[in-house]
């Protein structure tokens, strides 16, 4: 038997519910992902996904429900971020990304609503990555 890591025994446990803030969920949900990508362990990684999908279950009904009242000062700052999240891989894992879905989707071994899903995904990837492909790189006139 394998030994869970101490850094994610207490994951396979957080309660959390319908009831639970969505920040908090989010919170979880980025715990739940680093479990998942930095384990080697197939039980761990099994149960981190499932977790990591109980939680998006949970979220995903509530994204554009009105903020709860409770939630607004931690939500409100005087001066925004210098930098809001962003999604920025670099190409050739953006590549990796597109490449690993188009396997996935040529197995046709999904159900159609996943399909549809996977394939919507891959797109958005795609028409990304084809944009940092042909995006300009030099500035006329200034050195390389």
């Amino acid at each position: 038997m394998v030994a869970v890591p101490d850094q994610f025994f207490p994951l396979l446990t957080v309660p959390f519910t319908a009831d639970t803030d969505f920040t908090v969920l989010a919170d979880h949900c980025e715990h739940f992902a680093e479990a998942l990508i930095e384990s080697d362990d197939p039980a761990l990684r099994l149960a981190m996904c499932g977790r990591l999908n109980a939680c998006l279950t949970l979220l995903q009904p509530t994204l554009n429900d009105v903020i709860p009242p409770h939630l607004v000062p931690q939500l409100t700052v005087d001066t925004p971020p210098a930098e809001p999240p962003r999604f920025e891989p670099e190409s050739d894992l953006l590549c990796e990304y597109c490449l690993t879905l188009t396997h996935v989707l040529n197995s046709q071994s999904l159900p159609p609503d996943m399909e549809k899903t996977l394939t919507g995904l891959l797109c958005e990837l795609v028409w990304y990555f084809a944009d940092i492909m042909k995006a300009p790189r030099w500035v006329k006139g200034t050195e390389a």
